[in-house]
């Protein structure tokens, strides 16, 4: 390997090899495939930054390769590669997610630092490596979902040939990107594997430091084979367990596998407290260093349990694999590191609970996590808690139902559904309060509800569907809704809804700076039905979306939609027992139902571009 000290600097973004007939402005996000090519500059230029890859850290010395990063985007349509291939849009293009290249996973099963938030796919860590002999479930990879073909909107690494030696001060500002999102970081986050942009001086010096994460689309890539690590204790038969402890301290190991069998699990203790994550991905999508993993079709019965981990990729309970049942009730579960939901669903998985209290502290640790595969969560009472960037209470890739709880996100939205599938809340609490934007874009939007198509392959591309019957949803920051990139249908029955500025619904396209479809071509498409619903704010949806709404069995809306004028289609429907009250200009495509239902309020509707009142 060459080492050198780095005397010339990189500007990113202003050279660009494009593979379609045109060719854009440096900062365009609206090319089919996009290569970001490094251009030497010189050493005057010291604000550029380099793209780099760590191959050793000594100390505060970091030694990297440097490359490029390789970017691809969907096809105009948004959806993805045809054919059943995953629609991906995370995972490193080109590339078979969870490969070396990710970044991802510490060689050697070193813990990349422990805390770093890999969690959103920062590419900390170094490449996972093969699964452990007879570990991998006996069951296929989840049907559909294994990557294929380019991922849009997702990055590789390519190495130049050249590496470089620099040193971290106590000045240097590392910053981490999630995936909502981004935070201050630490030295511990730079692990071999780790993928950094870096501002340097004349001295190598590294001035800025941001650990990038490959797999920005929204969901996280990842890796086709099947890997579920270890496990420091693992139940084959049938049996009944009361009062016994878990402890796990290993690399890649759960603390309590159940594989297989049908097992009633009583007042145990789960604590998985040391042990690195060598791929975040396996971790996501297979239970890797999970506490308690059930898999291989178990069915776990768990009352009265306690469930502690404080490692990366340390979800508190997980649910793997079609036939695998999990039914756990009146027990605690605490995480504290990132990529640690509470309790997890994947593969076709099902988990049942009730009376929970759950609460993360790691970023993108969904209280109620589902990833790649999905299945059926059925949620019954308790309280779920989350304190982390990029960490909904609920984060759906599967069919959710929740019932007479509390859902608390205190830095992240309060729901998020990807994909072709649901959610449906029947008399829950619900408080989102999305803390700050992807890597601080100003063009990003913050909600309370976000239901997108994020195309990393982890879900279905089609029909999402939200649903909520009584109980309340507040917004602390954001729009209460906000739609992107997706088909949805939304049904609100006598929600209390408190609004946290003037916008209750936004349908929109986005700039597909994370791969969420192609600019210009993914908006949404929204049939909201309010019944018996009082509700207020400002209704958008932008010219590449639209909107079916229907108002009935004395629904009272009081707002605007479109009150600029400019916008895609709107199809209004109010009955006789409903009302709507202009708060501006309203401005939609067709309506149906009685005008006198309407209240002017010194506004103007208009149908069509005619004014009707």
């Amino acid at each position: 390997m060459k080492i050198m000290k780095w005397k010339k600097l990189v500007t990113l973004g202003c050279v660009v090899v494009m593979t379609v007939s045109s060719v854009t402005a440096c900062g365009s996000n609206t090319t089919e495939n996009q290569t970001v090519e490094a251009t030497e500059q010189s050493e005057e230029n010291q604000s550029d930054s380099v793209i780099v890859q760590v191959t050793a850290v000594d100390g505060d010395q970091i030694t990297a390769d440097v490359g490029t990063l390789t970017t691809a985007s969907a096809d105009a349509s948004g959806n993805g590669a045809p054919g059943g291939e995953a629609p991906g849009g995370d995972a490193p293009s080109g590339e078979a997610p969870g490969g070396d290249d990710s970044g991802n996973g510490a060689p050697g099963g070193e813990a990349p630092g422990g805390d770093a938030p890999s969690g959103d796919n920062s590419g900390n860590g170094a490449p996972g490596g093969e699964a452990p002999s007879g570990e991998a479930p006996s069951g296929e990879a989840p049907s559909g979902d294994a990557p294929g073909g380019q991922m849009p909107g997702g990055s590789s690494f390519e190495a130049s040939g050249e590496s470089i030696t620099f040193t971290l001060t106590d000045d240097t500002a590392i910053t981490l990107e999630y995936l909502q999102g981004s935070g201050e970081g630490t030295a511990d986050d730079i692990a071999v594997g780790s993928v950094l942009e870096v501002v340097l001086d004349e001295d190598n010096q590294a001035v800025s430091v941001t650990v990038r994460n490959l797999n920005a689309g929204g969901g996280f890539g990842g890796s086709s084979e099947v890997t579920n690590g270890t496990s420091a204790n693992t139940i084959t038969e049938d049996t009944e367990v009361d009062g016994e402890t878990y402890t796990s301290t290993g690399d890649d190991e759960n603390a309590l596998r159940v594989d297989g069998a049908a097992v009633t699990l009583k007042d145990i203790t789960i604590e998985k407290t040391a042990g690195a994550s060598s791929n975040t991905e396996d971790g996501d999508f297979y239970g890797q260093n999970a506490g308690l993993l059930v898999l291989n079709g178990a069915t776990a019965t768990i009352t009265g349990a306690t469930v502690n981990t404080s490692v990366t990729n340390g979800n508190g309970v997980f649910s793997y694999g079609e036939g695998t049942v999990v039914n756990i009730s009146d027990s605690t579960i605490r995480t504290t590191e990132n990529n640690s939901g509470g309790i997890q669903t994947t593969g076709g998985g099902t988990m049942n609970t009730t009376n929970l209290d759950v609460e993360t502290q790691g970023n993108s640790a969904a209280a109620i996590r589902s990833d790649r595969g999905g299945g059926m969560v059925n949620v019954d009472g308790g309280s779920y808690v989350t304190n982390g960037t990029g960490s909904p209470a609920i984060y759906c890739t599967a069919d959710i139902s929740v019932s007479d709880a509390t859902l608390t996100a205190n830095a992240s939205e309060g729901v998020v559904v990807e994909g072709k599938n649901s959610v449906a809340l029947t008399d829950c609490d619900v408080t989102g309060n999305m803390s700050n934007t992807y890597n601080g874009d100003s063009d990003e939007n913050i909600h309370c509800i976000m239901i997108y198509q994020s195309m990393s392959g982890d879900a279905d591309v089609g029909e999402a569907t939200f649903s909520a019957e009584g109980g309340s949803i507040t917004a602390k920051t954001g729009d209460m809704f906000y739609i992107t990139n997706t088909d949805c249908e939304i049904t609100l029955k006598d929600v209390a809804f408190t609004l946290a500025n003037d916008v209750f619904l936004r349908v929109e396209g986005n700039s597909s700076s994370r791969g969420w479809g192609t600019e210009g071509a993914n908006g949404g498409d929204v049939t909201l039905t309010a019944d018996s619903q009082e509700f207020t704010g400002n209704i958008l949806v932008d010219e590449i979306s639209s909107m079916v709404l229907t108002m009935k069995n004395g629904t009272s809306y009081e707002g605007a939609i479109n009150p600029d004028g400019d916008g895609g289609t709107v199809d209004v429907t109010l009955d006789d027992n409903s009302t709507w009250t202009l708060t501006g200009d309203s401005y939609i495509t067709s309506f149906d139902g009685d005008t006198s239902n309407i209240t002017a309020n010194g506004y103007h509707l208009y149908v069509n571009g005619e004014q009707v009142l």
